[in-house]
């Protein structure tokens, strides 16, 4: 099951989303399986240390769709209030 981002703030992408951790402005993060597990380990890692949730069920097409966006995403980070 995939979630509906469309509505929520939030950032697509490593860096805007390795500046929103980096910024403590990360409230969740959806993970692609699909994408490069070395990539992304940093931004798995902080989220962890940060004890963000983590969502890693949907793929990349998956999160694009959800998102709004018109390619794929290999993070999302939904923003706090």
């Amino acid at each position: 099951m995939t979630p509906d981002l469309s509505t929520c703030r939030k950032v697509a992408g490593i860096k805007q989303t390795m500046r929103a951790l980096r910024e403590h402005r990360a409230e969740k993060l959806y993970i692609a399986c699909d994408a490069d597990p070395a990539v992304l380990e940093p931004l798995e890692r902080l989220g962890r240390e940060q004890g963000i949730v983590i969502d890693d069920h949907a793929t990349m097409a998956q999160l694009g769709h959800c998102a709004g966006i018109a390619v794929g995403a290999a993070v999302i980070a939904v923003l706090k209030d």
